[in-house]
Order: C-alpha cells, then sequence, then structure tokens
C-alpha cells in the first residue's frame, strides 16, 4: 500500500470501539516529546485527552492530543510546518471550524492521533480537559459514555460525522453535571 492508499483507507476508516490499551498514554507520551522537539517553544502545553486518556475506558484506538498554542494565527502557522511532519489535514474542514483546528496523523492505512489545536486557556481548552477530568473522577459517567460510543459506533459505523454529532449532547451533559 503506498502512501496515499493509506491515508484514504485512513480517512475513510470505519469506526470501531476497542478494549482499553495501557500502550495508549505511552503512545501519547512519544508524540508529545516528538511534536515538542520539533516545534519547541510553540506549544504552551500538551495533553492527553479524549477516551484514550481515561485508564480502563474502550475507545476508539486513536490517540487525542490537546496542543495549547497562544492565539489561533499561531495555530494557522502551524498547519503546514505539521503536514510536513506526518500529520494531514483538510483546509476546508479547519475553515469551518471555530476556535480550533484539527489534523490527523496516520500509518498502515489508519489514523493513529488526532490533533487539536486550541488558544491555551481558552473555554475551548477547558472543556475538552474538563470532559477527560470527568471522565477519569466519575467511573459510573465513563462507563455509560463507554456504552452509548458502542451504541454510536455501531449506528454510525461509516459516518465519523454522526458518530461525533451524536457524542456532542453527552459530553453537554456530562460537563453540566460536574459543574453542580
Amino acid at each position: 500500500m503506498n502512501e496515499e492508499e493509506s491515508l484514504n483507507r485512513a480517512i475513510y476508516e470505519e469506526v470501531a470501539i476497542f478494549p482499553y490499551d495501557k500502550e495508549w498514554p505511552l503512545l501519547f507520551e512519544e508524540e508529545r516529546s516528538r511534536l515538542l522537539h520539533l516545534f519547541p517553544s510553540r506549544f504552551l502545553a500538551i495533553e492527553h485527552i479524549g477516551s484514550t486518556a481515561v485508564p480502563g475506558l474502550s475507545a476508539k484506538p486513536i490517540i487525542d492530543i490537546l496542543a495549547g498554542v497562544a492565539t489561533m494565527e499561531s495555530a494557522d502557522a502551524l498547519l503546514e510546518p505539521l503536514c510536513q511532519s506526518k500529520y494531514t489535514t483538510s483546509m476546508e474542514f479547519n475553515a469551518s471550524l471555530t476556535g480550533r483546528r484539527w489534523l490527523m496523523r496516520w500509518s498502515e492505512g489508519r489514523r493513529t492521533h488526532h490533533l487539536h489545536l486550541v488558544v491555551h486557556g481558552s473555554k475551548e481548552w477547558q472543556q475538552r480537559l474538563a470532559f477527560r477530568d470527568t471522565l477519569r473522577t466519575h467511573t459510573e459517567i465513563a462507563m455509560h459514555y463507554e456504552r452509548k460510543k458502542q451504541a454510536w459506533a455501531a449506528e454510525f459505523r461509516s459516518d465519523r460525522e454522526a458518530y461525533t454529532a451524536a457524542k456532542t449532547s453527552f459530553i453537554q451533559d456530562a460537563l453540566r453535571y460536574t459543574e453542580k
């Protein structure tokens, strides 16, 4: 499989949930170190988010990385250098986003990492960390989320956007619950 075929397979990869893998935190640390080495002083912080950051939680085996930048302009300036460093992105998709930029890393026809560039300390930054921390500290919410994700993955197996949209209301409800 050549690089273009690998990328196309990764882009259209079906949604699938896998049991927790103790390697996920190590894969995050490796990529965090690589990013900090390639782009010294460009990130204000780099955090492991998403289900792979929650011990024991089943997840899509894609490491979600939250990288804090000073401004969205600095995020935009990083897109091309990141694409030269084993990431890819859709400029059209990023143009539809407010408050963040998104990139994907892939290997052998599957997604391996999602990189979310967000202004450090912004509402988007705080919400993503708050949801991760909610799942880490509220086992019952994490297990309910896992069951829902498995159902959504079955329902939206070949529609990643619908799968992501289905998660949105759960995430908002979980954040409201923990704010009480």
